[in-house]
């Protein structure tokens, strides 16, 4: 019988005692939704950005690996920060004021179980049009509902990564939950 595998702070004490085998099985646990959580932020003009970001990322964290404290959140939590600091460093360095929405290719390719050519189809623009909608967010909402939904961070964790606080964090989450609900009405009752 197996052994729990070793959790993440675990991980990471091993790679600072020199242990490659750690921080590759860290980096294979979180390394697509922390290019993902950087894809959605940076939105579709910025999108050549995200693998220089994501590698800028995880540098970091190997860098910075002794910074981790359990106690004060979780891994995803850290990486997320890390992440969302990188974004916004580029933003700077762009000199970025407002994040244009368009189409993001690769999302459109859901994969459903034997769907018919026309839900195949219809899935893919419900898909387009929703991620239209999440990168129509402002960007502190967009970054809280993706950091919620994709990255499965609590308010608390948001809000101590975006430096905004719980209150802030659940409201910013409250409004982008009610945007998107209200650019995707239309929906439920076309494809129900």
């Amino acid at each position: 019988m197996e052994s729990d595998p070793p959790d993440d702070a675990e991980l990471l004490r091993a790679h600072r005692s020199g242990d490659a085998h750690a921080f590759a099985r860290l980096y294979d646990r979180y390394d697509r939704p922390c290019f993902q959580f950087i894809r959605r932020l940076l939105g579709q003009a910025h999108a050549i950005a995200a693998e220089d970001l994501h590698q800028e990322t995880w540098i970091a964290v190997s860098r910075n690996a002794g910074d981790f404290d359990c106690g004060r959140g979780s891994f995803p939590a850290w990486l997320f920060t890390i992440a969302r600091h990188k974004a916004w460093d580029y933003f700077r360095r762009q000199k970025v004021a407002v994040l244009t929405t368009t189409r993001d290719e690769a999302a459109m390719l859901v994969a459903d179980p034997d769907p018919t050519p026309l839900e195949h189809l219809e899935s893919r623009e419900l898909a387009a049009r929703l991620l239209s909608a999440v990168e129509a967010l402002p960007v502190a909402q967009r970054e809280t509902f993706v950091m919620f939904a994709q990255g499965g961070l609590s308010l608390e964790e948001i809000g101590r990564a975006t430096g905004a606080g719980f209150e802030t964090a659940k409201s910013r989450l409250r409004y982008a939950r009610a945007t998107l609900r209200q650019a995707m009405a239309g929906e439920r009752t076309a494809n129900v």
